[in-house]
């Protein structure tokens, strides 16, 4: 049977360990209730946006100015115009076969019109070049606009300038998400890394903590203690 400084010093491991980890376990708890009571298509923002029909085009011309082979090519509406998106690097107007280096501001507020609600209003436009890893717009292209509106839900559109692809949403309650996501995942850089050391280290120590709770209980039972005399 364990003596007393042995099951002390469990004791003490276990109170430690307990200390340590309490805050993330709660972070682990709070987050894990979060994700399971929302609604993944609301963290999406889809319940801002509106249903886009096809654009339907016609007279269109071939690329047949374009000196180089093309691998891959998608029809685009930008303002009520069709342009090609050649090879994921270049805009093309459909009918005239003029290059377009990028879209306006003006066709950035046009593109987020048709993929956001009417009755979102526009409170502020801005061009962003760069985001840190932390941005909630970090990982996707660049340049874009940004597109805010005058919501309690501090809604945010961005439009890429490159292609004028409408590329999301954010809103106050994917932020939130965005937030617990990194406490959850203990990736406090990018958010997306579920193999951090952190991690690792902590659910390990959370493995340790359980079973010197069990093993705690068992050598502190009455019962346990009367199986073994």
């Amino acid at each position: 049977m364990v003596n007393r400084k042995t099951s002390l010093r469990i004791r003490k491991t276990h109170r430690y360990l307990g200390i340590f980890l309490g805050l993330q376990f709660l972070m682990w708890t709070i987050s894990g209730l979060y994700f399971s009571w929302t609604d993944i298509d609301e963290i999406h923002g889809d319940h801002f946006k509106k249903e886009s029909e096809p654009s339907v085009f016609e007279d269109l011309n071939a690329l047949s100015n374009l000196n180089e082979k093309v691998y891959a090519l998608e029809l685009k509406e930008i303002a009520g115009e069709p342009y090609y998106w050649v090879n994921e690097s270049k805009l093309i107007h459909a009918r005239s076969g003029a290059y377009k280096p990028g879209i306006s501001e003006e066709e950035a507020l046009a593109i987020a019109h048709q993929h956001m609600k009417d009755e979102l209003i526009v409170s502020e436009v801005h061009l962003i070049d760069e985001t840190d890893a932390h941005h909630e717009y970090r990982g996707r292209d660049l340049p874009a606009y940004v597109i805010s509106y005058t919501s309690d839900d501090k809604v945010t559109a961005y439009v890429s300038v490159k292609d004028g692809s409408f590329q999301t949403v954010r809103h106050r309650d994917w932020r939130w998400f965005d937030f617990l996501w990194m406490t959850h995942t203990m990736d406090y850089e990018t958010r997306d890394d579920f193999n951090t050391t952190v991690l690792r280290a902590f659910s390990l120590l959370g493995l340790i903590t359980v079973c010197s709770g069990f093993l705690l209980w068992g050598v502190s039972s009455p019962t346990v203690r009367k199986l073994f005399n």
